[in-house]
């Protein structure tokens, strides 16, 4: 988060990313004190309830909380991909809606098979370039009734349950009577959504610490097995036209990307399917150097000690994969390589949307933590004179980063 100071004459500089957002907008001072300072923008009658960083507060318990207290409103997440939004009544969700494209109706519906991508196109350019409503695609015979409210109840499904993937992350919860097509309102439990979406994002974990990352290529073994599922021999059929990315893999088979990440598992696991990682984009500019900077101290780190600890790998992605907040941001769905670097395309992807500085900072904390994790596994594996030897070196790249980023600050 930008730090911001407030000066002698008692005035906030806003950062610019905030300012282009709120605008002239008129703010109330909501509440504050020693630790904090709260201050909103009343857009109606509506209450603000609460607001609040992602971090410490998951996601199941913030669900739980409204369902709990059976509150009826709207729940707002931002996220440096865009927004999210579900509808509360009394407790139950009833509506989601999102920003990203990959989540927008239409786009769900090609996926899944119900709607042609050139109809799409079409619905859109009707529409004035802007995603289709249900209505319109239903009105112009595109989609059947049946086939729209089942693939809206799903989208409903997939926005909630990515929420339980977030790492970071802000959230505000507005209380009103949520304003909700009757056509498209859903009836949903909310305990529920939160059981299979707690269960969702464990099984999500054990795919991705297999299947490596979505930019990690599937390829055939040769090996073949009698029997499999239609839907299996089309994605094994994909994989070999073409070296896709599974990111891309995923998109082109349909399905969804849960299913999809569940099908592909059990190819691998089966032997049918193994991964490979994707060359590594170029890495430029200012993060591009600092990535570059980290990866060779870990690359050297590891090419000491693997000759003497062969699992030295799975403890960096054990640690990748359970590091708290706000570093856990960054290393989300991140690979390791074999010579021990990092997929830097994968967290500069992560960190897109934050301010450029903040991008250098937290790039240089959370790389700078990884470090220090494996010159600790390099002093206990390694004899002394060899380990002191190459965690000073390390140790003078990383103090020559981070005094960079303070310069800079």
């Amino acid at each position: 988060m930008a730090k911001m100071i407030i000066d002698s004459g008692g005035r906030l500089s806003l950062p610019h990313p905030v300012v282009r957002e709120l605008g002239q907008k008129t703010l109330e001072l909501s509440s504050f004190s020693p630790r904090h300072l709260l201050l909103t923008h009343r857009r109606d009658e509506s209450e603000l309830v609460m607001a609040g960083e992602l971090g410490e507060l998951a996601i199941a318990d913030l669900l739980s909380f409204f369902n709990m207290f059976r509150k009826s409103g709207v729940l707002t997440f931002y996220f440096p991909a865009g927004v999210k939004e579900l509808s509360f009544l009394q407790g139950e969700i009833i509506a989601a809606s999102s920003s990203l494209p990959e989540e927008q109706l239409g786009e769900i519906l090609c996926v899944l098979g119900k709607l042609d991508r050139s109809a799409l196109h079409w619905a859109r350019n009707l529409a004035g370039g802007v995603p289709p409503t249900g209505q319109l695609l239903v009105d112009k015979g595109l989609v059947g009734a049946k086939d729209l409210w089942q693939v809206v109840r799903y989208r409903a499904e997939t926005i909630i349950y990515s929420l339980f993937a977030l790492s970071g992350g802000s959230f505000f919860f507005v209380a009103r009577t949520p304003e909700v097509d009757e056509q498209v309102r859903l009836s949903m439990s909310t305990q529920n959504l939160i059981m299979e979406g707690l269960r969702r994002f464990d099984e999500r974990a054990l795919f991705m610490r297999r299947i490596g990352s979505d930019r990690h290529l599937p390829v055939l073994t040769g090996k073949t097995l009698a029997g499999l599922p239609p839907v299996a021999e089309r994605m094994l059929e994909l994989i070999a036209q073409g070296r896709y990315p599974v990111r891309e893999l995923l998109r082109k088979a349909g399905g969804g990307e849960f299913e999809g990440l569940r099908l592909l598992h059990q190819l691998l696991e089966k032997g049918l399917a193994a991964m490979e990682e994707a060359p590594a984009p170029p890495l430029e500019g200012e993060l591009g150097d600092l990535l570059n900077i980290f990866n060779g101290a870990l690359t050297a780190i590891s090419r000491r000690v693997l000759g003497r600890h062969p699992v030295f790998l799975d403890e960096v992605r054990a640690f990748m994969r359970d590091v708290p907040q706000p570093f856990s941001f960054v290393f989300r769905d991140v690979g390791l390589c074999d010579d021990g670097s990092v997929d830097g395309g994968r967290i500069l992807a992560n960190l897109a949307g934050l301010e450029e500085g903040d991008k250098e900072r937290l790039l240089a904390e959370a790389l700078s933590e990884l470090i220090y994790m494996a010159c600790g596994v390099a002093r206990r594996e390694l004899p002394e004179v060899e380990s002191g030897d190459l965690i000073q070196r390390v140790r003078e790249v990383t103090q020559r980063v981070k005094s960079f980023i303070g310069r800079k600050g």
